[in-house]
């Protein structure tokens, strides 16, 4: 049986989402008129479900126990490639060959494909400086999809960390799935916990997560990055941007761009 929790209602998905980040949902289905969240365990589902009844009253949300061990490969047999700029990240069975830099993801986690606009405003952000010979941090790397692409962009080295070992399996896999045989360190770790990550500073540190973990991990981010280096954060909803930002500025950064897409915001930092 898989954990799952129906949820209807909503004006966008992608905000549920977020809401439910903290209990590290394994899939997603949004074919349907409700959006089906997956959960490693039925705590953790309904868990979940007890906050978005809290933060979200108007949404209908409930628990349900699906036996059909095929559903995963139904929903994400439908995704295709996504371009952001020169970059293109793409399922194994849409790989396009249109001179862009691609990307290959496995979309089995239905998260880091590309299709989620925090994903897409980092992609684009990442190519608004010159990355060669870059040492870069990819905090809370998902799919690994960033720290690839900053490596495909000219980075010298790329260290990737989450604290969920769900995740550093994807990653994994997906530094198989584009040949990287070099470059990327791949690393379980709870920023929260370990304050740092070793080899830092960083000429680059990328943090898509959540707003306010952001906010609580902005000091932290901050001292991982080399003076006159470059941050780049996403996750973070348009409410949570003005407090976001105000960390930001209070930490001892600037803001040199501001990204919005379909109600989410990315920032480019200097410090």
């Amino acid at each position: 049986m898989y954990a799952g929790l129906d949820v209807s209602g909503y004006d966008d998905p992608d905000f549920v989402l977020a809401e439910v980040d903290d209990w590290s949902p394994t899939a997603v289905d949004d074919s349907g008129a409700a959006l089906r969240i997956f959960f490693s365990t039925a705590d953790d589902r309904n868990a979940a479900g007890t906050h978005i009844r809290a933060v979200m009253p108007q949404l209908v949300c409930a628990p349900i126990d699906v036996p059909d061990e095929h559903w995963a490969e139904r929903s994400q047999a439908a995704l295709t490639a996504v371009r952001v700029g020169n970059l293109t990240v793409a399922p194994p069975w849409d790989i396009p060959a249109d001179g862009t830099q691609v990307i290959v993801i496995l979309p089995s986690m239905g998260f880091g494909t590309g299709h989620h606009a925090s994903t897409r405003l980092c992609l684009a952000l990442l190519q608004q400086d010159d990355q060669a010979g870059r040492r870069v941090c990819d905090v809370g790397t998902g799919s690994g999809v960033l720290a690839i692409a900053a490596l495909r962009l000219g980075a010298a080295s790329a260290i990737a960390v989450d604290y969920d070992m769900d995740a550093i399996v994807c990653a994994r896999e997906s530094a198989e799935l584009n040949h990287i045989t070099s470059g990327l360190d791949i690393r379980q770790l709870d920023l929260d916990v370990e304050g740092t990550v070793a080899g830092a500073p960083f000429d680059l540190v990328l943090a898509n997560l959540t707003g306010g973990l952001l906010i609580r991990l902005v000091d932290r981010l901050v001292a991982m990055t080399v003076s006159g280096g470059a941050l780049l954060l996403s996750g973070i909803t348009f409410a949570e941007a003005d407090d976001v930002t105000a960390a930001c500025v209070g930490a001892g950064c600037q803001v040199i761009e501001r990204r919005d897409e379909d109600g989410w915001v990315g920032l480019r930092l200097g410090r």
